[in-house]
């Protein structure tokens, strides 16, 4: 369904008891990410906070669970829109045998062409108030995280356009407020913006800009989609809302925005002007992206709705409202994927803690031997699957949406030295494990159940059990680095283990692999993943986490091998923290995000005024011994 705007999906959020008004006054700086976070944690309500200290209120966590992004895409479930789109696409592509197999597709294709966008005359509600001189400063734009460079705006809708063709790209990329009519423009290399403004920049042109927040929040979703470059975002809102999107041109800037917007910002880059040094900013893998130069945005014009609503949210240590906007591209991307690249695929899951893109699991039909490594290369291939560093590939009945019994199909069915394989390419610019920025390792785990032709020897190998465990103390006295043993996973027939060390010397991790792997305790233990000793191991789903965050799989595994098909071979990762010292790792190294204990101290004295039901302890308080130190960048 379409909302007419923002104001109708508060309304339909309140009818479903989704969303929570606040009346206390909230601090836009630190103090609103603060209940957000404890809010979002559980999966709480959409927030509305009304008093911000400027006119405008501000609306956040709007989509954080999975009812109220289904209600933002307007549907029961997201499943429904991946049967939609396979459906379309077997009508449109399967064979037309007569007239009337033609026929019949007439009033589809004019549903679909009902759904592309189109320009309006006139002015739209969201140019009803222009203001007369610009300024960014009087929305509530969050400072989101202690470290950050200032605040951000964090939902932008952000409109480019080719120089040379006129094809729109709509993309969501973090603005940096620095005054009244000056941001930073935070898009990463790969982007079709930073595209776009490359050829402004041969030309020797100024860039148009136009940011458009709130309206439907079906907008919000398709500016974050994966389309190919020259697919306009607005196709795929109006296929998702079932209904044209409606814009209008911009006063100052020759782009269109959408007409239901809640607040328009106009306004260009120069590609001659320097950039601007933006950040850090606390970002959705639960550290900080560190500070770096970006373009200049300069504004011209800010226009909005009379009754605007400031839509904005945070991201951080998972979940967060972003781990729901991704399982919306979960689910509807599945289908293009199946029927024009890697039909065997039966189904995909980005876990939330591998952050979007540091770990997948596909879930294939299997024919032949190679096939799940056939998958990983095409799904590599993909668009921004290339991002991807881990890649876990099954067949069979498991359900991949749970993860215990996707851990426990790996581990009856992956021989680490057979089964498991490295690569290098491209990487999200915000993963900091890399040794070089944007580029490293990448693995995948072929967890298929083998033909004859994948084994090591002539018969599938047994699967092994270690149910009673490790000896732990034994361990630790005679390591006294290893700090913790989570073997807790053992008795469930998952042969992984996780181990905090405090990590003291080069060569380290490998040596110790090694040395464990040779004990009788750790015979049938197929792997170990080691973190940092400050790191509560026993919350596996951080330690996965933390695990995905900090490893370049190719770089920072150890595989040990074994010629007996009556054991198995082991594979051990380095999930620490990595330093010049002992890792000869030269990047900077982001601390984790935390707010600060005079915030948490500040929320909890005010918490019985929110009217948010019993207070839950903030989620900074786990992470605020676990810190290095202060500041964004971690000091050696």
């Amino acid at each position: 369904m379409a909302y007419k705007n923002l104001q109708d999906f508060i309304v339909a959020l309140e009818k479903e008891g989704e969303l929570v008004r606040i009346k206390e006054f909230v601090d836009p700086k630190l103090i609103i990410t603060e209940i957000t976070d404890r809010i979002s944690k559980q999966y709480g309500p959409a927030l509305l906070f009304e008093n911000t200290s400027t006119e405008f209120p501000l609306l956040i966590n709007s989509m954080g669970n999975y009812k109220r992004m289904c209600m933002a895409l307007g549907v029961n479930n997201m499943d429904e829109i991946t049967q939609e789109i396979e459906s379309m696409f077997k009508m449109i592509t399967g064979p037309k045998d007569s007239i009337m197999d033609k026929l019949k597709m007439i009033p589809k294709l004019g549903q679909i062409s009902s759904w592309m966008p189109k320009t309006i005359s006139g002015r739209g509600a969201c140019q009803e108030v222009i203001q007369s001189e610009p300024d960014i400063t009087k929305f509530p734009v969050l400072t989101c995280w202690p470290e950050d460079g200032g605040p951000f705006v964090t939902l932008p809708v952000i409109h480019t356009k080719d120089p040379h063709t006129n094809i729109r790209n709509v993309g969501m990329y973090r603005m940096q407020v620095f005054g009244p009519t000056l941001t930073g423009m935070h898009w990463h290399k790969h982007k079709v913006s930073a595209r776009h403004f490359n050829e402004y920049k041969k030309l020797g042109q100024k860039m148009p800009v136009a940011v458009a927040l709130g309206g439907d929040p079906i907008y919000t979703y398709a500016a974050t989609a994966p389309l190919p470059d020259g697919v306009d975002e607005y196709i795929l809102a109006g296929f998702l809302r079932k209904k044209r999107v409606e814009l209008v041109q911009c006063i100052t800037q020759d782009l269109q925005v959408p007409a239901d917007a809640d607040i328009i910002i106009e306004g260009y880059i120069d590609p001659s002007e320097d950039f601007i040094w933006e950040g850090p900013f606390g970002d959705h893998t639960g550290y900080y992206s560190l500070a770096d130069w970006y373009p200049q945005f300069h504004i011209t014009c800010i226009t909005h709705r009379k009754n605007a609503v400031y839509p904005t949210t945070i991201v951080g240590i998972p979940p967060q409202e972003d781990a729901w906007i991704g399982k919306a591209t979960e689910r509807i991307f599945l289908a293009p994927i199946k029927m024009t690249m890697v039909p065997e695929i039966v189904d995909m899951v980005l876990p939330m803690e591998g952050v979007f893109h540091n770990l997948v699991i596909i879930k294939i039909k299997k024919d032949y031997a190679g096939q799940a490594l056939k998958v990983m290369n095409s799904m590599w291939g993909a668009g921004q699957m290339m991002f991807t560093k881990m890649m876990i590939v099954v067949d069979g009945e498991v359900d991949i949406h749970d993860q215990k019994a996707v851990a426990k199909y790996i581990s009856e069915n992956v021989d680490p030295q057979q089964d498991i394989i490295f690569n290098t390419g491209p990487m999200d610019v915000l993963d900091h494990s890399c040794s070089k920025a944007a580029f490293g390792g990448k693995m995948g785990i072929d967890a298929t159940k083998k033909l004859p032709e994948e084994m090591r020897f002539d018969q599938a190998m047994p699967i092994f059990e270690n149910k009673n465990g490790i000896a732990k103390e034994n361990i630790k006295v005679a390591f006294p680095e290893i700090k913790d043993i989570n073997d807790s996973l053992l008795k469930e027939n998952i042969s992984l283990v996780f181990i905090s060390v405090e990590k003291n010397r080069k060569g380290h991790i490998a040596e110790l692999s090694k040395a464990l792997f040779g004990l009788e305790d750790f015979k049938f233990v197929k792997i170990i993943i080691f973190l940092e000793h400050t790191i509560d191991i026993s919350d596996i789903a951080d330690a996965v986490w933390r695990f995905s965050n900090n490893v370049d799989p190719k770089r920072d595994a150890f595989v040990i091998n074994v010629e007996s098909e009556l054991a198995p071979s082991h594979i051990a990762f380095d999930g620490t923290k990595k330093t010049k010292e002992f890792d000869g790792f030269t990047r900077d190294w982001p601390n984790i995000l935390a707010n600060t204990q005079e915030v948490i101290d500040q929320v909890d004295a005010m918490w019985d005024r929110l009217g948010l039901g019993p207070m839950p302890v903030s989620p900074s308080r786990k992470y605020l011994g676990q810190l290095y130190g202060t500041g964004a960048v971690v000091k050696e």
